[in-house]
């Protein structure tokens, strides 16, 4: 092959390269955001267990927890309490009988929620398992998923998720 034409193909080859590169990263993200959406999802795993705790305790006691280390101290739960990246708490607070809500401070927009006018008034207990409040209504998987992550809508910075228990 002519060097001119390696060259030639060389150039072509590195721009396609680059160019796949920026398109990556303009779709998936930056692996920064990437890492931040990652941290969101552990807040939100973090705010899943504590509504499940707070149900938990709701049977066992008729009642809900006072505060959030009333709830990290009942036996048998092993529930995170503290932010992964701050180290501050959760916050938690009973509304009334059976209502509660979970507060976080989330880095990105999951799902176009902003502000404490958005707070999702359903429930959740194991929403992908049987005998859910979501796929007892839902018989389509996905369609369960969709409610699933619309439960969990949020934008960034701080949100209210509001609950009742099951």
């Amino acid at each position: 092959m002519k060097r001119a034409t390696r060259s030639i193909v060389l150039g072509v080859s590195g721009a396609a390269v680059a160019a796949a590169v920026v398109l990556g990263i303009g779709f998936l993200g930056s692996p920064a955001q990437e890492r931040e959406r990652r941290v969101d999802d552990r807040r939100l795993a973090d705010l899943h267990g504590i509504t499940a705790a707070a149900d938990l305790y709701w049977t066992r006691h008729g009642r809900l927890p006072a505060s959030l280390d009333d709830l990290a101290a009942e036996p048998g739960l092993g529930i995170s309490t503290r932010d992964p990246t701050s180290s501050e708490m959760y916050e938690y607070r009973a509304l009334d009988d059976g209502r509660y809500e979970v507060c976080a401070t989330f880095a990105t927009d999951a799902g176009g929620a902003t502000g404490s006018s958005s707070i999702i008034q359903r429930s959740c207990q194991g929403c992908h398992g049987p005998g859910s409040p979501i796929a007892a209504r839902l018989d389509d998987p996905v369609a369960a998923h969709v409610a699933f992550r619309d439960l969990w809508a949020h934008g960034a910075g701080r949100h209210c998720f509001q609950m009742r228990v099951r």
